[in-house]
């Protein structure tokens, strides 16, 4: 395995206390100093000014909803939506004298915080057969170069499609169509990872795989659960609401296996008491759970809820189907497998339930922390299963809130980015644009990496994102990914996939949020999604950081010119000129989106339809919320051995690594680092500070997977569990530990075994190789200025 070096010296790792409160005057300050040192104060005073207000750009950082126009503050933003604003608009450029200079596999031993900084790639870039740089391309050879590799495969499954969150509505509608047209569904997208268990158990559970709330339904709440989540880290502009619902009187619930600081106390940098004073304290009742023990913890709270019947009857009975069995299987929960399950006394149990007893309106909110485990769709349906037996779905202040992560991704599903897409849909393409799309499913994430790995996807596409780093079991990921003929991405900077491409790669360099799109009719605006089904317009305010750029539906439009003609007859060169004319289609095919333009324009934009939220309507087999009953089945973790949950370290946005501090778990300095619970490390034979490495096989896996070199950090973690840093630790997530029912990678449950460091062979020679070294556990001379 490749090991990446940078100037650093060995105990580089500063340990301070955890914080106890999130926000305060320091994100000011971070936010700010960031903001500055990449943009400089104008373009600073530019995007920050102008970032998520109605007549701005839209945050590409987290789904989190916008406040109606005239309840937006000033600073509409929070310090990590500053961090990715200042990651885009940044004054530093790779250009093609930069990419002359430095060899693939020099670049491959950097960092992925060093390739970040390298600034905007301004020219397209190729790196032809056995080349050892890329050099520029001009965009109609680029074009062409895809269209032939496209048009000489066997098939269009052959080739696959993948999308992050970061595309907006008009590019996704657009590469979606171009896929299709081109004759495949495998549109694999971010979603796959992150929140594919939330959409497939909401969708058989209440007919749609979004949330049944709004804004005010959040800050009018009486009891808010906040499951698997860190808003704190993750979606910091959740806390500002979630003290306007403190200021309501609501009472909040939170269920992690960490106590993060974003669940326990906020100082607003935006108030006065927010700089001066305490702060609100958030959390009422904390629940550390043990890792992947929440479907125990709430086929138990139902239990207890059946017991006191703490039911809404009439709803039930109006609503619903399958109550009475779940009712009967909960009633006869065994209590010792809920408390071995879920490292919880019953009596802490007990009295989480009673919030949900006394409360009339409660909204549940989760993330990634409930998705990523083997029974994350049952996990999710058992939420739901709460949410049914006390009518919390189509009421005022109650609902179901899952709380996407990348801006856009729920934008991208709505517009048909989606491997398994309704035949409804493909009827409407066919209606709009007279050709007949694939029916049968494509490949999603796991699926493509497969088949690319086994020869059967050829031509690897990414509309943005970092697909190596992002997807599970990297060491297979980029040996299937270099198995491809053509591998491209369209970005914006420098990432480790540009580094691990096929036969020939490809980098496309698209404009971002914060820059001005002009084309032939005039300068445009986008549409996104956020994560309340509210759509809105975006429109950047700088100059774009090269003339060289296209932007998103520029370059799509040009490959699909480029591989299908007239084919169908679809004005692809319209499309680009003119975003309305992808807007008209949209509002003709997309359900819910009729009147797209109009409504689009108005300040804020608006609303998406939602059957259950809007007239308790439930798109099911029965008409009607659907509970379901599970197992208690959870992951049996041998003796001697931790589960380990994968997670974002403060100082970056899924795979962007802004820096390294971790300031919120007093981690300064390194990313290598292994939270664990004092008597484990000891019970283990270690000690704290300790260098190990962590390993893992999977079930009838020949290979060992291994990330080396981690340091020990005793943390309050549950007994038995530990946690470590993403991408570092993805290469011990197996392709084929998946969710069931929607294969998504399990992140958040992986068996590992401590060892000392250096004591295992990793076998890097071997499919899956042993990651780390150096470029982990040091400290690069210009991190001091970013922490």
């Amino acid at each position: 395995m490749r090991k990446r070096t940078e100037e650093f010296t060995e105990d580089d790792l500063d340990r301070r206390p955890p914080k106890d409160t999130a926000g305060g005057p320091t994100a000011v300050a971070v936010s700010m100093k960031r903001s500055l040192e990449h943009m400089g104060p104008v373009r600073t005073a530019r995007t920050l000014l102008d970032l998520n207000q109605a007549d701005g750009f839209d945050c590409m950082s987290c789904a989190w909803p916008d406040p109606d126009p005239g309840d937006r503050a000033t600073a509409e933003f929070c310090e990590n939506g500053a961090k990715a604003v200042a990651e885009e608009a940044t004054k530093a450029r790779a250009t093609p004298e930069f990419f002359a200079r430095h060899s693939v596999a020099e670049l491959d031993a950097h960092s992925e915080w060093w390739l970040g900084q390298q600034g905007r790639i301004t020219h397209p870039m190729v790196r032809r057969p056995d080349a050892t740089h890329y050099e520029p391309i001009e965009w109609d050879e680029a074009f062409r170069l895809i269209a032939s590799e496209l048009d000489g495969l066997d098939s269009p499954d052959d080739a696959t499609f993948y999308t992050s969150g970061r595309a907006s509505n008009e590019a996704a509608f657009a590469y979606q169509l171009f896929a299709r047209a081109f004759g495949t569904n495998n549109l694999p997208d971010c979603s796959n990872m992150c929140h594919e268990s939330t959409s497939i158990a909401l969708q058989e559970s209440i007919g749609i795989g979004k949330a049944s709330v709004t804004l005010p339904d959040l800050v009018g709440a009486e009891l808010i659960v906040i499951a698997g989540q860190n808003p704190g880290t993750n979606h910091p502009r959740m806390l500002t609401q979630l003290e306007h619902a403190k200021q309501n009187g609501a009472t909040i619930l939170t269920i992690n296996p960490l106590r993060e600081a974003g669940l326990n106390r906020f100082k607003n940098p935006q108030t006065p008491r927010g700089v001066v004073g305490n702060g609100t304290q958030l959390s009422d009742m904390h629940l550390p759970i043990r890792v992947n023990g929440d479907i125990a913890l709430f086929q138990a709270i139902g239990s207890l809820l059946v017991e006191w019947d703490a039911l809404d009857h009439p709803f039930l009975e109006r609503y619903t189907h399958g109550f009475a069995q779940w009712r009967d299987h909960v009633a006869n929960v065994d209590w010792d497998v809920v408390t071995d399950a879920t490292g919880l006394t019953r009596r802490q149990i007990t009295d989480a339930a009673a919030l949900l007893r006394d409360s009339r309106r409660t909204v549940f909110c989760w993330a990634m922390g409930l998705t990523q485990h083997r029974n994350g769709v049952a996990t999710i349906k058992e939420l739901v299963n709460l949410a049914l037996a006390q009518g919390n779905i189509g009421k005022p202040g109650a609902g179901l809130f899952p709380v996407r992560g990348h801006s856009n991704v729920q934008g991208d599903r709505t517009m048909g980015i989606w491997e398994r897409v309704p035949q409804s849909f493909l009827d409407s393409l066919e209606r709009e644009f007279g050709f007949d799309p694939p029916r049968e499913h494509g490949f999603d994430t796991v699926d493509s990496i497969r088949a690319m790995r086994d020869g059967k996807v050829r031509v690897f596409i990414g509309l943005g994102g970092n697909f190596v780093q992002a997807a599970p079991d990297t060491d297979v990921t980029a040996a299937a990914l270099r198995n491809t003929l053509l591998s491209v991405q369209i970005s914006t900077k420098l990432n480790r996939s540009h580094l691990v491409g096929g036969r020939t790669a490809l980098i496309l360099p698209t404009l971002g949020r914060t820059e001005r799109d002009m084309q032939e009719s005039g300068l445009q605006y986008v549409t996104v999604e956020d994560s309340t089904c509210s759509v809105h317009g975006s429109r950047g305010p700088l100059k774009p950081a090269s003339p060289h750029l296209r932007s998103e539906v520029a370059i799509i439009t040009g490959i699909a010119e480029a591989t299908l003609g007239d084919r169908y007859g679809i004005d692809w060169a319209g499309m680009r000129a003119d975003y309305r004319r992808i807007r008209d289609h949209i509002s003709r095919v997309v359900p819910g989106c009729e009147s797209y333009e109009v409504n689009a324009r108005r300040p804020g934009g608006f609303i998406l339809p939602h059957p259950p939220r809007d007239s308790r309507t439930f798109d099911t087999p029965s008409g009607r919320g659907e509970f379901e009953v599970s197992p208690i089945d959870v992951v049996q973790v041998p003796e001697g051995h931790l589960l380990l949950q994968t997670l974002r370290s403060h100082d970056q946005f899924n795979t962007t690594i802004y820096g390294y501090s971790d300031r919120y778990r007093g981690i300064e300095g390194a990313r290598d680092v292994v939270f664990a619970h004092r008597e484990d490390i000891a019970a283990l034979g270690f000690a704290e500070g300790d260098r190990i490495d962590l390993v893992t096989r999977w079930e009838g896996d020949e290979h060992v997977r291994c990330a080396q070199g981690f340091r020990l950090v005793a943390y309050d973690v549950p007994r038995g569990t530990a946690a470590a840093y993403y991408p570092e630790t993805n290469p011990l997530v197996p392709l084929d530990a998946t969710a069931r029912g929607s294969n998504q990678p399990a992140s958040k449950s992986v068996v590992v075994r401590l060892t000392v460091a250096g004591e295992v062979d990793c076998d890097p020679s071997g499919a899956q190789g042993a990651v780390g070294g150096d470029w982990l556990h040091k400290s690069h001379p210009e991190v001091a200025h970013l922490s």
